[in-house]
């Protein structure tokens, strides 16, 4: 059984990479540095990822897999995590949303919510 609960919180950055660009190619890049904070009372395990990229088309990029950036990290209560990753868009606005499916010592799974956050060239945002 899969909980959501919000004993993990996310929070995010995220940067243009226009030396990685190609906008007459349509191609924007753009990383993400993520921090997941345990405010529970147990370590929490990142066992995998599950996001939703979004473009300014409303074309939608599913992506699953194990862990994060390779590791599955053990995150203790009241420590946290940061890695940083990245993503294409075929257009310079976009948004990404998803989970990361936790698991607690005594076998307890969850998933934690990242809430939605927008990918976009600087200047466009007003």
């Amino acid at each position: 059984m899969v909980l959501h609960v919000s004993k993990i919180g996310v929070e995010v950055a995220t940067e243009f990479l226009r030396d990685h660009s190609a906008p007459h190619q349509k191609r924007f890049a753009f990383s993400y540095t993520i921090t997941i904070k345990n405010h529970g009372k147990e370590p929490a395990k990142l066992l995998k990822r599950h996001w939703f990229i979004t473009d300014a088309n409303g074309q939608v990029q599913e992506v699953k897999g194990e862990g994060v950036v390779g590791e599955q990290p053990l995150i203790q209560p009241g420590r946290s995590f940061r890695y940083t990753s990245g993503t294409i868009l075929k257009t310079p606005v976009g948004s990404m949303h998803g989970t990361y499916q936790m698991v607690c010592p005594n076998g307890t799974y969850y998933d934690a919510i990242i809430p939605p956050f927008r990918l976009a060239v600087p200047e466009l945002v007003n």
